[in-house]
């Protein structure tokens, strides 16, 4: 069967964007694989398809998988793209200047800038709170009491290759969190894949290696399904409250990721807030 596709990118974290607001399309864990090979397929980091939401208040649902195929609950550079196809043709609005997006985390909430053509530059996405109890993540490293309440803080974890501390955190998918002075291509390679897979992560974890700088963090991710990606937008937020509980950033930040730069801002309400941009490279068709 031949599908149509849009490929796009929010900091380089890249997507094969597929309509379906009929409802019909399934795809195989499998066939997502075939999809994303860079060699065999059209190649992305992740397939979006655009389904229908139940939700009244939600203009759409993302359904999002990762590279391998597995089903991811949240992604940060993901809706943002989500949100960039919707408006882009019409889906949405793009006068309106935000919508609700549904997500398998939940609703999201979108507000977002356009460019000279009016189509979407800019998304800010209100991306929930924090989890940062143990059994939420999940994971089975200690929870002390902090002043953000039970939390996993730099405990440390055997990597294979050294001792590192890690600052656990929830935005719908687990992060594990390790402050370092240079987050090295041998780094994130070696030991993202160790600690994806630890015994203390039941449903394996994203590991984000940072350096912080002020309010500007330097950070390379080892995505959960999907290995090193240039940004991961779930990852940057993660970052950021990991940054602020362990006394290392403000809670407004500058997120410096291979692909680009994203803004977080964890208000005083809770939530975390993630700005970035949204761009289309090209259109095409596929056969699977």
């Amino acid at each position: 069967m031949r599908y149509e596709f849009a490929k796009l990118n929010g900091a380089g974290n890249d997507f094969v964007m597929i309509e379906d607001l009929a409802d019909k399309i399934s795809f195989t864990p499998e066939q997502v694989a075939q999809i994303c090979d860079r060699h065999f397929g059209v190649g992305a980091d992740g397939v979006i398809v655009v389904k229908p939401s139940p939700r009244e208040e939600c203009t759409g649902y993302m359904d999002y998988y990762n590279s391998d195929g597995t089903k991811a609950q949240m992604c940060g550079n993901g809706v943002r793209c989500f949100a960039k196809f919707l408006v882009d043709r019409g889906i949405v609005d793009p006068a309106a200047g935000s919508f609700v997006a549904d997500t398998l985390s939940g609703p999201k909430p979108i507000s977002f800038t356009l460019d000279a053509e009016g189509k979407l530059a800019t998304a800010t996405v209100d991306m929930g709170e924090p989890e940062l109890r143990a059994l939420k993540i999940p994971t089975y490293l200690k929870e002390t009491e902090t002043a953000f309440g039970p939390a996993v803080v730099e405990q440390p974890v055997n990597t294979g290759e050294s001792i590192l501390e890690f600052t656990c955190v929830s935005m719908g998918n687990p992060h594990a969190v390790t402050f370092v002075n240079d987050p090295s291509e041998c780094m994130v390679h070696t030991m993202g894949p160790a600690i994806e897979v630890s015994q203390y992560f039941p449903e394996k974890t994203n590991v984000e290696f940072a350096h912080v700088d002020g309010d500007t963090i330097t950070m390379r991710v080892w995505e959960r399904g999907c290995g090193e990606t240039l940004a991961c937008g779930t990852g940057c937020c993660a970052t950021a409250v990991a940054a602020h509980i362990t006394g290392r950033a403000p809670r407004k930040v500058h997120l410096k990721v291979l692909g680009g730069v994203l803004d977080i801002d964890w208000r005083d309400n809770n939530h975390v807030f993630m700005t970035g941009p949204a761009a289309q490279s090209f259109t095409g068709s596929f056969e699977i």
